[in-house]
């Protein structure tokens, strides 16, 4: 896949690549392109409705975190649990999601994160190391496989510079976080090393999280607009988690961790968390065969060694994918009036998975309860065919054969011989999508697109230990409308898009008293919405104290409710979507002053939060500010910015990644109050 690399430039905080301290305020904005969909294209007239987490963005933003950051993008919700224990949904795939990202597909620069049984750590990842990140709304499989909600592309790449940098920074609750980048370029080769150390005591008891990282990217330039890339990552992440409370526990002591009942021990006697260590790497060649004619083809692989002493058990998984990405594209020779490009690809993926649980003695690892093999094959071809007319009108129509299955056996305790097998009906996942540049700063756009997600390896073999074969697959039509609007200068934008989404087979959890769960589909859900994302610079070169002001904000409707669900005695057609507020404002304010000094607040108001399939308890909304205001100097060549920041400055008392349809009612993560931290940055 070609590189997915966003040339993103200071349209805003959201959208803008140049970061506050190197923005020209003097100068004509340039046009915004983005790569997204295998070659560049402007995102004005792209026909797709397209969210961007910029470089800039995630520098006014935590570096502990990337959640915030992510919350700007409208339809976009993360979620943090406790510290290293991210959610992160597009456009309500919240429903379900055993280990934080369910429904979407993202990529690690040109490789999949997501493995073939579905599964995507992101918490292995040091956000500081992206350069910021791509996500295309909705169901896209046409290119890029399996999906309900979307995909996410997360860019690593470097500019072709040579460059030192380091940061530092601490804060609340025994935050400590470090980094360090070297990008360096010799002739036709470039080297690009990051590591990050991250530790975080946590707001709450048993919350406790470290991480190392390190990943290197590799480029090789050869022949005539060639390339060859090497990509690598490691993480060893290991974080406590606290546990649900239920809202007496979280009022009387919201720090506290989960508290044992007469039945079941406690996370701190339980000494419950996860173990994780993650090598993930791959090979990228770019091989422009001629001037209309090129190929993309990766090799990649990961292993992953993952533990987690819970309440009930102790798992222990060991993980092995290894696959291809390959594509052809072939450009037409330029017309004024018509030009077209056609793409033609596959990718394969295979993970092999040997998942036991054993007792769980208080942290330590005791009698094996079951021990299951599980093979997970993920394939599909795409094609793409993407025309322009005159210059104004872009049609894509694009479509993608996709195939899964599983094989599985049991070792403890049965000791099954042979492997029995799921095969899944192929499916077709086919994308049309339409624009037309009204004039120059206007264009409207239409799509319509299918979605197709299989269950994941997890809730195949869910925690209470049971292969799942009746679980099928999720699908649904989404139906999608919008506009983008600039005006001359490019110094205000306005992006709306209004879609609707019906699912068939939904896939929703179903909880035991003794806390294991199980997965079964539900009927369907409707889910109309509506997103707004408005950026402005309202002074661009200011002669007084205020140098320059920008005010960005998205807006989020969401009415997803379910179309037919109903459990044992209870009947949930018609409820709300559980976990999904129905509102979500989020603004910022970027103010430039004299002597490189800038301050940043954001604002995130979240509606009230259906906790429960019944919709009997709601988490109440919330208002959430933030603050951070920086310094910058140069010294010579020497890039020095010193920067403080307070998060929750309104002290609100509010749960952040809820445990839905929770026993015993323990929905609730109390999230920190308020908090500050402070460090410097330092390039050259």
């Amino acid at each position: 896949m070609k590189k997915l690399f966003i040339t993103i430039f200071a349209l805003g905080s959201g959208l803008g690549f140049a970061s506050a301290q190197t923005i020209d305020t003097t100068k004509t904005l340039k046009q915004v392109t983005i790569k997204g969909y295998l070659s560049e294209q402007p995102v004005l007239s792209t026909p797709a409705s397209v969210g961007v987490v910029s470089s800039a963005q995630l520098q006014l933003q935590p570096l502990a975190s990337f959640v915030p950051a992510l919350n700007t993008v409208p339809g976009i919700r993360a979620e943090e649990r406790s510290p290293g224990s991210y959610r992160l949904s597009v456009r309500g795939s919240l429903l379900r999601s055993p280990f934080g990202v369910r429904n979407i597909k993202m990529y690690y620069d040109e490789i999949p994160l997501t493995d073939a049984g579905g599964n995507t750590y992101l918490n292995a990842l040091d956000f500081n190391s992206i350069r910021n990140i791509e996500i295309l709304k909705g169901p896209d499989g046409s290119l890029f496989g399996a999906n309900t909600g979307g995909v996410v592309l997360l860019n690593t790449s470097s500019p072709n510079d040579n460059s030192i940098s380091a940061g530092i920074n601490a804060g609340s609750y025994g935050l400590f976080h470090e980094n360090a980048g070297l990008q360096q370029q010799w002739g036709n080769y470039g080297l690009s090393v990051n590591q990050a150390y991250q530790s975080y005591g946590g707001y709450r008891q048993n919350s406790y999280m470290y991480r190392h990282f390190v990943n290197t990217t590799n480029r090789l330039k050869y022949g005539t607009g060639n390339e060859v890339k090497a990509i690598a990552f490691f993480s060893d992440l290991n974080y406590q988690t606290p546990g649900g409370l239920n809202l007496a526990q979280m009022e009387a002591n919201p720090q506290s961790a989960r508290l044992p009942t007469a039945t079941l021990p406690g996370a701190l006697q339980q000494k419950i968390g996860i173990r994780q260590k993650i090598y993930f790497g791959g090979l990228v060649n770019n091989w422009q065969i001629n001037d209309r004619l090129k190929n993309v083809a990766a090799v990649f692989g990961n292993h992953v060694d993952f533990a987690n002493p819970f309440i009930t058990n102790y798992e222990f998984r060991n993980e092995d994918t290894y696959g291809l990405r390959t594509y052809f594209e072939l450009n037409s020779v330029r017309k004024t009036n018509f030009n077209w490009k056609l793409d033609l690809g596959v990718e394969w993926q295979q993970t092999n998975s040997t998942i036991a649980n054993y007792d769980n003695n208080g942290g330590t690892r005791g009698d094996v309860q079951a021990t299951d093999r599980l093979n997970s094959n993920q394939h599909f071809v795409f094609t793409r065919y993407a025309a322009t007319l005159f210059d104004r009108f872009n049609v894509e129509a694009a479509i993608s054969l996709n195939y899964f299955k599983y094989r599985f056996k049991n070792i403890a305790p049965a000791n099954e011989a042979d492997f029995s097998e799921r095969n899944f009906d192929a499916q077709l996942m086919p994308r049309l999508a339409l624009s037309y540049l009204i004039n120059n700063n206007f264009s409207w756009r239409a799509s319509v697109s299918r979605g197709y997600s299989s269950p994941t390896n997890l809730e195949v073999r869910p925690s209470n230990n049971i292969v799942n074969t009746t679980l099928n697959a999720q699908t649904g039509w989404n139906y999608e409308s919008g506009f983008r609007l600039r005006n001359n200068d490019e110094s205000t934008y306005l992006d709306v898009s209004a879609f609707y989404f019906r699912m068939q087979n939904t896939i929703v959890p179903r909880r035991l008293e003794n806390e294991t769960e199980y997965y079964v589909n539900a009927g369907g859900t409707n889910q109309p919405g509506a997103e707004i994302y408005f950026s402005s610079w309202l002074l661009r070169k200011g002669t007084g104290f205020v140098k320059g002001l920008q005010f960005n904000t998205a807006y989020t409707f969401s009415k997803y409710i379910f179309r037919s669900y109903s459990a044992a005695d209870a009947d949930f057609s018609g409820n709300r979507l559980t976990g999904i507020p129905r509102n979500v404002v989020v603004s910022n304010v970027q103010v430039l002053l004299p002597q490189s000094v800038s301050v940043f607040v954001q604002h995130n108001f979240t509606d009230r939060i259906p906790l429960n399939d019944g919709n009997t308890v709601f988490a109440p909304e919330y208002h959430l500010l933030q603050a951070r205001v920086s310094w910058q100097h140069r010294i010579g060549k020497t890039r020095l910015e010193i920067f403080a920041a307070a998060d929750n400055l309104l002290n609100e008392r509010y749960s952040l990644g809820n445990d839905l349809n929770a026993v015993g009612n323990r929905y609730y993560n109390p999230a920190p109050l308020r908090n500050y931290y402070a460090g410097l940055n330092v390039a050259l």
